[in-house]
């Protein structure tokens, strides 16, 4: 599948320590007078933390001679701050990829070693069918990274379950009513709103890191059948469709409607994630979206009175899907690693299939190995609802595959962005929802058109043509085809 990883939080203001890099301080020490190799490892992990470092404590009890000294980065300034690691001599020998650009543009410039040398055919073999791909986690033959994640769906609409008892909102058995509709969503949103009043709120989020709109426009536009959602063009056409699909700007008027009778949080374009999620857990409001890690805090703080659902659509049957690929990536070692060896036993450790188990059970996800997503290992009822959405995802086209020319075409981020464009829609700074939403398609298109032409220019055999997978039946798995 591929690595889809939503920006999720502000985790620090950035510190002014070597390189610029804002750190949490290390973990994984626990009172460990470091002796031997210290090995520097960075990742994004904030709920996924207990896993990181129980993993690391078990390492390390394993290899003796190794410290792992983890940094755990600011989300939406991780690109940057390990970008300015690389240039400065300073980066970690292990760390979790990017997400953007994708892997070639790191691996194009340097930054990773290829893993040939423990990745042997032996090791790779442990992994399902279809998990190395060139154009995806191998380049030039060479491997630079693995899967560790299984399909599954990246984001779902979660519930307050007392809330929606206190609104009445409830089946005849007495159990919680879970909406699948926009409008059994809209139904909700105002009984929670109207039989509260005015403690709490129908819907909530927290956007003041941008991210949670777009989460929002992901989760309804795919169930409506928008392939693309918020992460790809629609590799039935080849391009972005913000503007000349109607599901975009359908929900954005039905968001603004529940803004206007009063159905969500009023402050939640300022407030964090994190504090969106405890406001949600204290009752504040009923309904917000995100993805599985919201699952492992709750619990800790003792709230488990929560349901969830995913892919909401005006009909009540997803008319999309979330899509992965074939292989996928998530941890590298850097092409400078001080320690290759010890960065490879971490790396060995990470992706081992009882790492995986170990995520799943303690609800962080699903795993790659295919063994480990058993519903019977897994302690949490609501974790349990997440595992059994897994036939919400499906595998989609990936361009790079077909033509792996196109893994070094590189294309210039757009501004304003989606999260800009979202917010001023929301805020009401951008009034003509169709005009702003096509001038964003515009701008996409464009930047993707300007990135092939240029890799033309290089000599690479691409055209836009390239995105376009016409044959695509969105309800299907794609089968890859080359050629």
């Amino acid at each position: 599948m591929s690595a889809i990883q939503l920006s999720r939080r502000q985790l620090l203001q950035a510190a002014a320590a070597a390189g610029g890099a804002a750190l949490l301080s290390g973990c994984g020490d626990s009172g460990r007078q470091a002796s031997g190799v210290t090995l520097p490892y960075w990742d994004w992990y904030v709920s996924q933390a207990p896993w990181a470092d129980n993993e690391i404590k078990l390492f390390q009890q394993a290899h003796g001679d190794v410290t792992v000294k983890k940094t755990t980065q600011v989300t939406d300034k991780y690109l940057d701050l390990l970008a300015l690691a690389v240039r400065s001599g300073t980066a970690p020998d292990v760390f979790l990829l990017p997400t953007k650009p994708k892997l070639e543009v790191p691996v194009g410039q340097g930054w990773l070693m290829p893993l040939d040398k423990w990745a042997t055919p032996e090791w790779r073999s442990r992994f399902p069918d279809n998990s190395f791909v060139e154009g995806v986690n191998m380049f030039g033959g060479k491997v630079y990274s693995a899967p560790f994640s299984g399909l599954a769906p990246a984001l779902q609409l979660y519930i307050n379950n007392d809330l929606f008892k206190q609104a009445g909102l409830t089946n005849p058995d007495g159990t919680v009513f879970i909406p699948k509709t926009w409008d059994d969503i809209t139904r909700a949103a105002e009984a929670i709103t109207t039989k509260s009043g005015g403690k709490a709120f129908g819907l909530g989020f927290g956007n003041a890191q941008k991210g949670a709109l777009p989460w929002l426009i992901e989760l309804f536009c795919r169930g409506a059948g928008s392939p693309g959602g918020t992460q790809t063009v629609d590799y039935r056409t080849g391009r972005w469709t913000y503007g000349g699909d109607r599901n975009y700007a359908d929900f954005l008027a039905l968001l603004l409607d529940w803004k206007s009778r009063g159905f969500i949080y009023p402050n939640s374009m300022s407030i964090s994630d994190e504090q969106a999620r405890a406001f949600f857990a204290k009752g504040r409001f009923g309904m917000i979206v995100g993805g599985v890690w919201n699952q492992a805090p709750w619990e800790e703080a003792g709230f488990k009175d929560y349901s969830l659902t995913t892919l909401p659509s005006p009909t009540g049957t997803p008319q999309g899907f979330f899509y992965g690929s074939p292989g996928s990536y998530l941890m590298g070692i850097s092409a400078k690693a001080r320690n290759p060896e010890q960065a490879w036993a971490w790396l060995d450790w990470f992706y081992s299939p009882a790492a995986g188990k170990r995520w799943v059970q303690g609800g962080y996800g699903l795993s790659v190995y295919p063994q480990n997503n058993d519903p019977a290992g897994v302690s949490s009822p609501t974790f349990k609802q997440y595992v059994g959405m897994a036939d919400t995802a499906l595998v989609g086209p990936v361009p790079a595959i077909r033509n792996p020319d196109l893994a070094k075409v590189e294309v210039a981020p757009v501004q304003p962005d989606l999260p800009d464009v979202a917010a001023g829609i929301y805020t009401g700074q951008l009034k003509d929802v169709p005009k702003a939403l096509k001038e964003l398609e515009d701008r996409l298109n464009g930047a993707l058109s300007e990135a092939v032409s240029k890799a033309r220019g290089k000599g690479l055999k691409v055209s836009m043509d390239d995105y376009k997978f016409a044959d695509w039946d969105i309800a299907k798995s794609y089968t890859t085809k080359r050629g």
